[in-house]
């Protein structure tokens, strides 16, 4: 006999209007889940008005921000049932002369979508998305966490044979075209919301605590493996397919690609001599040392921070392909947890990670991550903390006080050196790092 979860009150889905708690979700690069007086304010294109698939008796459903039903007013009433085919619980039991029908929960569910009429069987439709158009949402703004993600939707597209399209910032369209052929991919205003059987937003979801719109925290998961939990695939991390053409070699020389830049000061290298140190230590290793952010210099108020010095500026609003081309032919990376890194893991080369704020879980397995367990760490995966987008100098426990960002001012050159000399690349170079270490040091 079916049973509804202890929890149903949690799982019920909402006849009529949406509820507040169903508004728009939000990411980290955009506005969080707006509440109840801001309804309007969304992070993604919305689903179409109306469910766009046609059952029988005038019923329409779909799968488009969730379950989806709309019922026309007949000549007796109608009862509703959603079920989850694969733990056979039933989320939603109802009886209505007329309306709409929304599931509570908008990440993957394999749903059956049952309504009788009269103790008529009217419709009964088990989700199949095979040879179906669905829709993938991943937010504009961001570039580490779309690299994180698509592979996710890659994957659900090939777990159930559908025809998928991926939103996403335009910019990064490049970077995946050709590669997946078979995944359509358009930015967020080509988007036509008609078309598509089923619709998933992929997300950093913040204040989500009835999991609405992902059914584990992303601060518990990682990052990337989110996606993995929204569409329902293996979260198993998986680097993405780049289908930028090799154009061969920026330099003759063996280099090192640096990237010291990122979007809040928790996640700089907040140690002041630390990148002037590995740069010295690289070049005196034999390397030409070549920094690819984005920016020279960037920050906020009367923080700012600056190329390292020694590097080699390549830095400018360039077009991703030409950041892929100097990843792919250096001998490794050195950067933060930010972006670059994420294309460079991409990219398939060593990257040896600065990082404090996030617990390591948080971003792709390397194993030269450098993080200080002696200081104060993980602040990001602390869901006891919520992340101000706003506050460029964001330190929840120890802000205006003499340990603010301790979590990577502790981490010494030293630390990092040694890790690099750990990379496969610096074999027949190790003798050459020990004296640049000490020099640095005996400078500081």
């Amino acid at each position: 006999m079916d049973s509804a979860p202890p929890d149903t009150a949690n799982d019920a889905a909402s006849a009529g209007a949406p509820a507040a708690s169903d508004a728009a979700p939000g990411t980290v690069a955009a506005a969080t889940l707006p509440s109840a007086g801001n309804p309007e304010k969304r992070a993604y294109p919305a689903p179409a008005a109306a469910p766009t698939q046609h059952g029988p008796r005038g019923i329409r459903f779909d799968f488009n921000e969730g379950a989806r039903v709309t019922l026309p007013e007949g000549a007796a009433p109608w009862k509703v049932r959603l079920r989850d085919l694969d733990t056979g619980n039933i989320l939603f039991d109802t009886t209505l002369k007329s309306g709409f029908v929304n599931s509570s929960k908008r990440f993957f569910v394999r749903f059956r979508i049952e309504v009788w009429q009269n103790e008529e069987t009217v419709l009964r439709h088990d989700y199949d998305a095979a040879g179906r158009r669905v829709l993938v949402f991943m937010p504009v703004g961001t570039l580490g966490d779309t690299l994180g993600w698509f592979p996710y939707a890659a994957k659900f597209a090939a777990q159930h044979k559908c025809r998928l399209t991926c939103g996403m910032a335009e910019k990064l369209i490049p970077l995946f075209r050709d590669a997946y052929p078979e995944i359509e991919f358009l930015a967020h205003e080509a988007v036509q919301p008609e078309e598509y059987y089923a619709t998933y937003y992929v997300g950093l979801f913040f204040g989500d605590e009835g999991n609405v719109w992902q059914p584990c925290d992303f601060r518990l998961v990682g990052l990337h493996r989110t996606a993995g939990y929204i569409l329902g695939v293996d979260p198993t991390e998986t680097p993405p397919l780049l289908g930028v053409p090799d154009e061969g070699r920026p330099i003759a020389e063996p280099y090192v690609a640096i990237a010291t830049q990122s979007t809040t000061q928790c996640k700089y290298w907040n140690n002041p001599q630390g990148w002037r140190d590995v740069v010295r230590a690289l070049k005196a290793a034999g390397y030409r040392v070549v920094c690819i952010d984005q920016k020279p210099v960037h920050g906020h108020g009367l923080v700012w921070n600056h190329i390292p010095h020694g590097a080699e500026d390549e830095t400018g609003d360039r077009p991703l392909a030409e950041r892929v081309r100097w990843l792919r032919h250096a001998e490794f990376f050195v950067g933060l947890s930010s972006g670059l890194s994420w294309l460079a893991w991409a990219a398939g080369i060593p990257v040896v990670m600065i990082a404090g704020f996030t617990h390591p879980t948080n971003e792709f397995a390397t194993p030269y991550r450098v993080m200080n367990y002696h200081a104060c760490n993980g602040c990001w995966n602390d869901m006891r903390l919520r992340f101000d987008h706003k506050d460029f100098l964001w330190c929840p426990r120890h802000a205006g006080t003499p340990r603010q960002f301790e979590c990577t001012r502790l981490i010494t050159a030293e630390h990092v050196i040694a890790t690099i000399r750990r990379v496969p690349a610096m074999a027949g170079r190790l003798a050459r790092m020990p004296a640049v270490a000490q020099a640095a040091d005996s400078q500081a």
